[in-house]
């Protein structure tokens, strides 16, 4: 059940609306909990058992890394509770990648084994929950019901963003749900869906022909057309469903963190980074770089650390060798930069932002291409060494006026302008009756969001979700 669908927009979210206000506040964790396992259930009931196992697992092992005094007992128990969530992954999201491998050598035959929704996402919250008790940053949960919402709260469930057990422990318990908590929910959401439903499915639809021409078809206008649109595709997309999540976490009480800082607008890989997708950079470097040793044992070290972070960054999105050559790119430049680059890019901020933009967009390539061979033939089209005749797929043939209009909308978008703008309404708007007309305008803008993007929906036409393959 993915958010921008009729049956979770007006039949799952209203149910749930309706009975955690209508219930005591007492009921409120029961009736989310209930409403969690039901939208897990609705897309992958034969994984259910699986993910009641890892809540079970990790609450026993939380209490017992906690009830152990010892340093030497707690950290045993630890490794065992990272090693069992780290098997479940390796089982269920890495298995046929090494098969596959492995038949390239010598044939093998192995059932395949179905990816369970969410596991990337649900499995790091389980061991970012265990780590934090061990380091006694946060307290073991006692209660199995409130562990279980932590791991299967709906908002994120599926895909992020990453939240710390910590940062969410007391909300748990106590929280004071109110209506301009509910009111900035609700307005989240919609922008969130719009971005989603709008411009993301809109610029996918190109980007998906562009990508499935076969290479000695893609000539280089294509080929940058195609890229183009999947860079501002995958940020709207997997940023709109941000949106959605932390809107809906808003409208039942809940406060997280933000997890994206407009990427494109960065100056460097570092800074791409700090900006894009932060619950999990911020994550991998708790709990992966830091306790690597950081920056902290020399230069050599710390680029080490930088290269299997990143690595583990690509096997984490996907078990594919394109995935892998994904992180390794950006465990690159990272390299590169803390060797001596950030310096001059510093200096010059219009060569900083295009070098960034065209690091990234290298990357996407290889994060949207089916293998290597195809990433190859992309790659060559960017560079205009493709034999492809150009007026075979000219861009006309995609570069309709509503492709045009979404792009534009988008590098708007994708920029801090629009919230400028709005920040400068706010603070411009003194009087009550101005007030006023302003509230009732972004009303009206945010039900024309809604109506448009539920238009779309009525349609039946191309609503792919990116990250729910991971």
């Amino acid at each position: 059940m993915v958010f921008a669908s009729p049956v979770f927009l007006f039949l799952f979210l209203p149910a749930t609306i309706v009975a955690y206000f209508v219930l005591p506040a007492r009921a409120r964790n029961a009736v989310l909990l209930a409403a969690s396992l039901a939208f897990y259930t609705w897309g992958e009931a034969r994984y259910v058992p699986l993910v009641l196992g890892s809540v079970a697992f990790n609450w026993w092992m939380g209490l017992a890394i906690a009830a152990a005094s010892a340093p030497g007992p707690r950290r045993l128990r630890l490794g065992i509770a990272v090693a069992g969530n780290l098997a479940v992954l390796a089982v269920f999201k890495y298995a046929n990648f090494a098969v596959a491998n492995i038949d390239a050598i010598a044939p093998v035959a192995l059932y395949a084994i179905p990816l369970p929704l969410g596991i990337s996402f649900f499995t790091f919250h389980a061991i970012s929950y265990v780590v934090d008790v061990y380091k006694r940053t946060a307290s073991a949960q006692r209660s199995v019901r409130d562990f279980a919402l932590y791991i299967l709260l709906f908002p994120q469930l599926i895909a992020g963003p990453i939240i710390r057990y910590r940062d969410i422990a007391t909300q748990l318990v106590a929280r004071d749900p109110n209506a301009a908590g509910f009111a900035y929910g609700v307005r989240r959401f919609v922008l969130g869906l719009g971005k989603k439903l709008l411009i993301a499915n809109t610029l996918g639809q190109t980007a998906d022909a562009i990508f499935a021409l076969p290479g000695g078809e893609l000539a280089a206008p294509a080929a940058w057309l195609g890229i183009a649109c999947y860079t501002l595709q995958i940020y709207f997309d997997f940023s709109g469903y941000s949106d959605m999540a932390i809107g809906l976490m808003r409208m039942f009480g809940f406060r997280v963190l933000e997890n994206f800082d407009y990427p494109y607008i960065a100056r460097s890989v570092r800074e791409f980074w700090r900006r894009w997708h932060i619950s999990l950079s911020n994550w991998f470097r708790d709990y992966v770089y830091v306790p690597l040793g950081g920056n902290r044992a020399g230069t050599r070290r710390a680029y080490a650390n930088l290269a299997i972070v990143f690595l583990l960054c690509g096997l984490w999105h996907g078990a594919s060798w394109t995935f892998v050559l994904w992180g390794a790119w950006h465990g690159l430049f990272l390299i590169v930069e803390r060797a001596g680059l950030a310096r001059p890019l510093e200096r010059h901020r219009v060569v900083a932002h295009a070098y960034t933009l065209a690091a990234v967009m290298g990357g996407w390539v290889l994060f949207r291409c089916d293998n290597l061979a195809h990433a190859a033939d992309y790659f060559r089209a960017l560079g205009g060494l493709s034999v492809a005749d150009p007026s075979v797929h000219p861009l006309g043939e995609y570069a309709n006026r509503l492709l045009l209009v979404t792009l534009a909308t988008a590098i708007v978008f994708a920029t801090p302008v629009a919230s400028r703008v709005a920040a400068w309404r706010e603070r411009a708007v003194r009087w009550p009756r101005a007030q006023a007309l302003a509230i009732t305008a972004d009303g009206v803008w945010i039900a024309a969001v809604f109506v448009a993007a539920s238009a779309m929906l009525a349609a039946g036409t191309y609503n792919p979700f990116i990250y729910f393959r991971f």
